[in-house]
């Protein structure tokens, strides 16, 4: 498998994937990745401009306090946890670090409600620290790819390290994430649509069961075919 290949393509594909939470600093981008468990960034995005507009640093967080803040991240799923791990962690970036996210891995899964995921997300956007924040886009497109053959997220984030070069595991992050919200997704993946389908483990087998055949691939007209209607449908919905 030419993992440089299948990654241009995605690159071509989606030349604006990129971290879709908004945010100014590594402070407003810890807490929009906190509050992005189980919230589309959409959501995320329409809450955080309202809670920034308010608390924009640990300090005024805290200042805040907590029934305020459940208040303003109401329509975020698991609020009152969220709320309660927020100011925690801004008491600790207080208490420990002089109000600053700190730029290493240890001290930001130290933080309540930062898991390896969140670490990882703050440190490659926020810190230029090469990383892949494995989230269930990741874990699913990075499975079908073939990319990964994993059963949890730390192992496909693990294989995917060991397969993809050092300097685009940050950007691979943010293609794999758009491929799985535009074409590749979890119940009805558009794989007729798919420019990675000559390249991709998951669509070759589905190829190979209609047909009942092996082997095989698309013509160069037909994937130029899917790679332009892909790119069409990643500028609609990117």
């Amino acid at each position: 498998m030419d993992v440089n290949k299948i990654l241009d393509i995605l690159a071509e594909t989606y030349p604006q994937a990129a971290c879709a939470l908004e945010h100014r600093n590594a402070f407003e981008l810890l807490i929009a990745t906190i509050l992005s468990a189980q919230c589309t960034d959409v959501r995320v995005n329409q809450i955080t401009r309202r809670l920034f507009a308010r608390a924009a640093t640990p300090e005024d967080m805290v200042a805040l306090g907590q029934d305020k803040l459940r208040e303003l991240i109401r329509g975020c799923g698991l609020y009152n946890t969220k709320a309660a791990n927020i100011l925690a962690a801004c008491r600790v970036l207080l208490d420990k670090h002089g109000g600053r996210v700190p730029g290493r891995r240890e001290d930001l899964e130290a933080l309540p409600g930062v898991g390896r995921k969140t670490a990882n997300v703050v440190l490659s956007n926020a810190f230029g620290v090469p990383a892949i924040a494995v989230d269930t886009h990741v874990f699913r497109v990075a499975n079908r790819i073939g990319l990964s053959n994993a059963s949890n997220p730390r192992q496909t984030e693990e294989q995917l390290m060991a397969v993809i070069p050092r300097e685009r595991w940050s950007h691979a992050h943010h293609l794999l994430i758009f491929h799985g919200r535009n074409l590749c997704k979890a119940r009805k993946p558009l794989c007729g649509e798919c420019p990675l389908a000559p390249h991709c483990k998951y669509g070759l087998e589905r190829k190979d069961a209609a047909s009942g055949a092996h082997g095989g691939s698309r013509t160069a007209r037909k994937h130029k075919g899917r790679l332009a209607a892909a790119k069409e449908r990643g500028k609609q919905h990117g």
